[in-house]
């Protein structure tokens, strides 16, 4: 009699290079929408995060902590690099300059680029959390 297993879990290495490519494109997606959305009026600094977490979830699929962590990281370092490319300084507008005054932003773009890397962490490890159902 043949013995049923479910699913084979990824292992770590697969896992976080598949990671990293659904960051990647994920965050990609979401740098370029930023800038298509900001050129229609609105203003949307955490998408370039949120979907940064979305396609490194999606893809993903592993079980790290740390991961997740990187994810969030990674967001915010987005969203602060969104931010600069479609709204730098107008004193002087080298991204050195910009974060060097990062913090003189108005409120609402300080919450929105929180609000993205704490999407990407969020998104990050809740996928590796899905359930399979057998």
């Amino acid at each position: 009699m043949e013995e049923q297993t479910g699913p084979q879990k990824p292992n770590g290495l697969s896992s976080w290079g598949r990671g990293l490519m659904g960051a990647v494109l994920g965050g990609a997606a979401g740098y370029f929408i930023f800038g298509w959305l900001t050129g229609q009026g609105f203003y949307a600094v955490a998408l370039p995060g949120v979907l940064l977490g979305m396609g490194a979830g999606w893809l993903g699929r592993g079980n790290s902590t740390a991961f997740a962590l990187a994810c969030g990281v990674l967001g915010l370092g987005l969203g602060v690099f969104s931010e600069w490319a479609q709204f730098p300084f107008i004193k002087d507008p080298s991204f050195g300059y910009f974060l060097a005054h990062f913090l003189d932003l108005k409120p609402i773009s300080l919450i929105m680029i929180s609000l993205g890397g704490a999407a990407a962490f969020w998104f990050a490890w809740r996928g590796q959390i899905r359930r399979t159902v057998v």
